[in-house]
């Protein structure tokens, strides 16, 4: 089995290396106010895998058998294995009784970036780079100081001033090297650019960095397993779209080895302030057209999503679909799964139940749905607590209450 980069735009090879991180034709084409172009993947060529062993296996030697790396470089953490839930409440609530959601809060760092970083991760050690920079709303920059104090590993993260402060102290708590940011997303993202390019390190900017795209994958793969198929739909909460070509690159790869039969119905759900790519995907031309985003999700929180192009293709080629929702409904779904299933995520990942919500009519009653909630509900408690009455006031006995 060979193993190299693609393209996603013009479909030309390249060898993997530290260096290369976009494809160098389609990204001379780039404009400072559209998402990346050139954005790779790791292709593999001549696949071939002992699928009774991929299927059956009680190791997580299955796993490496479709990762670009073996698994010495990886970080010591356990990172994925992550649960699927079989929300009972809800089910019989919505009538959906194959409705599951995958909990991604459980990894290491309560957070869905956990496979991207723990890749980067490898990636890096694998090529003697000690030194890894990135920019984040919170969630990728936790993840990535969290593996790299496991790897030993110098981490540098740009994050605006705004990120829940739970996300910044985790950071802290990791040792990286914290740099707030006046500005957005955005402006972390150019800025983390701009550092590497002074003064070197891995990149490991969401989109930009292949791998950040390829460990994302090893959630389809995991869901696979767990459900002995792939579902017919998933619910993924979208701000720079490449969690959604995580996603769907997982589901490729699992139908080019023959694994599957075929590529879910995957659901893009965007809050009604941070939209653009639902805009781009009901626009007659594609076009990407950011506006300031405003949504109380903060890890999907992006003017232009950096990986817009990748993902939109993708859903137009698969029949992907794209949906927005309100804050206040996000806040309405994240309260929902907490009391009806146990289950607190923080907003980004309660979108994608949010997205179910609003769909619950498109979807036929005994199909198989996969909502991926992607953070833990403290990653950003003071968000969550605007989604509940105030607090009680204290007593001093039981003769006090009503």
């Amino acid at each position: 089995m060979t193993v190299s980069y693609i393209c996603s735009e013009c479909a030309t090879h390249y060898p993997i290396t530290p260096d290369l991180m976009v494809c160098p034709n389609c990204a001379s084409q780039q404009t400072s106010e559209e998402p990346l172009r050139g954005v790779l993947e790791v292709s593999y060529e001549n696949p071939s895998i002992d699928k009774e062993h991929w299927w059956l296996s009680t190791t997580r030697s299955w796993l490496f058998d479709m990762l670009p790396m073996p698994e010495e470089f990886f970080a010591p953490m356990p990172v994925g294995n992550t649960p699927l839930w079989e929300p009972r409440n809800l089910r019989e609530e919505l009538d959906l009784p194959n409705l599951f959601i995958k909990d991604d809060g459980a990894n290491p760092t309560a957070s869905f970036k956990d496979r991207a970083s723990w890749l980067v991760s490898a990636f890096a050690k694998q090529h003697g780079v000690e030194n890894i920079v990135l920019a984040s709303t919170g969630n990728a920059g936790s993840s990535m100081a969290g593996i790299g104090a496991a790897a030993g590993q110098k981490i540098t993260l740009f994050l605006p001033a705004s990120a829940p402060v739970a996300k910044l102290i985790q950071g802290q708590q990791y040792g990286a090297n914290l740099i707030l940011v006046d500005g957005n997303y955005d402006k972390a993202f150019a800025l983390a650019m701009e550092y590497c390019k002074r003064f070197g390190g891995m990149n490991r900017n969401t989109a930009y960095n292949p791998m950040t795209i390829e460990g994302k994958k090893t959630v389809s793969l995991e869901v696979t397993r767990q459900m002995g198929k792939a579902p017919d739909h998933v619910f993924v909460s979208c701000g720079d779209g490449c969690i959604l070509s995580g996603v769907y690159k997982g589901f490729k790869d699992l139908y080019q080895f023959g694994l599957i039969d075929k590529v879910p119905t995957i659901w893009a759900v965007q809050s009604e302030n941070s939209d653009t790519l639902t805009r781009a995907f009901n626009h007659p031309e594609g076009k990407f057209e950011a506006k300031p985003a405003t949504t109380i999700a903060d890890s999907i929180s992006v003017d232009m999503p950096a990986s817009g192009y990748h993902a939109l293709r993708q859903l137009k080629e698969f029949g992907g679909r794209c949906i927005t929702v309100a804050d206040e409904d996000i806040l309405k779904a994240q309260k929902k799964m907490s009391e009806k299933a146990g289950l607190f995520s923080e907003p980004a990942g309660a979108t994608a139940f949010a997205g179910l919500l609003a769909a619950r009519n498109e979807i036929g009653r005994d199909e198989q749905i996969v909502v991926l909630t992607t953070g833990h509900g403290l990653k950003d408690p003071k968000t969550a607590a605007t989604g509940c009455p105030d607090l009680p006031a204290p007593i001093a006995s039981l003769d006090e209450l009503a």
